[in-house]
């Protein structure tokens, strides 16, 4: 039975892939998609989202959110995504988004579910947080809360903090100590999915596809940066999407996880406690390793069922 999840995002080069990565993938039932600023903002990321959606010919309702975390503007990250969050790879319009507002809507299909729901986020939490701070009772009828975010050593927006992390800390707090399974792809894990130049011209052979094509077109643009000595660059946010498709390609561990909310240069800072030096009780599973030869494979497979 497909997993039913809403897809909370903020495309974002790589949050193009997780996205048509979830609307290719029959284990999972796509509810709804809501959309917050972040990469860049929210009036890039909204009809970045109706694109993806309209290219791959699904039916999925998308929603506006937060153009702002809860305190503070989002930092975007143009160097990385380009001005327009997809590298200037201009794609088809889309329609136009569905009626109410992202949290509305994420509180409206939880209370109204027949199963639990998987929340999955891939942007900054606020769309997700709101939701569940202003009706916590919906809590118990959220499955899992799976989040591209964090890192339990050095951070990419700063030294010590991820992107998304950083770019709504307190959002990210209030899903820790919302008591329902939060599982994480940190950056760690995320690096293991390098995307190559030899990894995307795979991808180009493996199908001719309107949607292939443009998420070839938009890897493309990703500067291949430093951090990786210039091999390639990290598809951070399918790794989320693959773990709820195939999560034998990868290994875990419960960890506690409390973030710095604290001004200076450690907010946003995930402090993700892998040794259990605390004694704290658990409230994360942090995903530690990936199989990428299977991850590349799942990638390049389910892409190419898309028109």
């Amino acid at each position: 039975m497909a997993i039913p999840i809403i897809l909370d995002c903020d495309p974002g080069t790589d949050d193009a892939f997780a996205v048509l990565l979830a609307l290719a993938s029959p284990e999972i039932e796509v509810l709804a998609i809501t959309v917050a600023g972040g990469n860049v903002g929210l009036e890039c990321t909204l009809p970045n989202v109706l694109a993806l959606v309209a290219l791959a010919g699904a039916d999925v309702p998308v929603y506006a959110g937060a153009d702002r975390p809860l305190l503070g503007a989002f930092v975007n990250e143009t160097r990385v995504h380009g001005v327009d969050g997809l590298g200037g790879v201009a794609l088809p319009a889309g329609g136009e988004p569905a009626d109410g507002v992202a949290a509305d809507v994420i509180r409206r299909v939880l209370r109204e579910a027949r199963r639990n729901v998987t929340l999955v986020g891939i942007a900054p939490a606020t769309n997700l947080a709101l939701a569940l701070i202003t009706e916590p009772a919906l809590a118990e009828k959220v499955e899992r809360i799976v989040l591209m975010t964090g890192a339990w050593a050095e951070g990419n927006a700063t030294p010590a903090a991820e992107f998304n992390a950083f770019n709504d800390p307190e959002a990210l707090a209030v899903l820790f100590a919302c008591g329902r399974p939060v599982v994480l792809a940190t950056l760690e894990l995320t690096a293991q999915a390098l995307c190559t130049p030899a990894h995307l011209a795979r991808f180009r052979a493996a199908g001719t596809g309107r949607c292939m094509r443009a998420l070839c077109d938009i890897q493309a643009t990703v500067p291949l940066g430093p951090r990786f000595a210039g091999a390639g660059s990290a598809l951070h946010d399918p790794c989320a999407i693959a773990w709820l498709i195939r999560p034998e390609l990868f290994t875990t561990r419960d960890c506690t996880v409390t973030m710095d909310l604290g001004p200076g240069p450690s907010r946003g800072r995930t402090v993700i406690d892998r040794w259990r030096r605390t004694g704290a009780p658990f409230n994360a599973t942090v995903l530690e390793t990936l199989d990428p030869d299977g991850f590349f494979s799942l990638l390049g497979e389910r892409l190419a069922r898309l028109p």
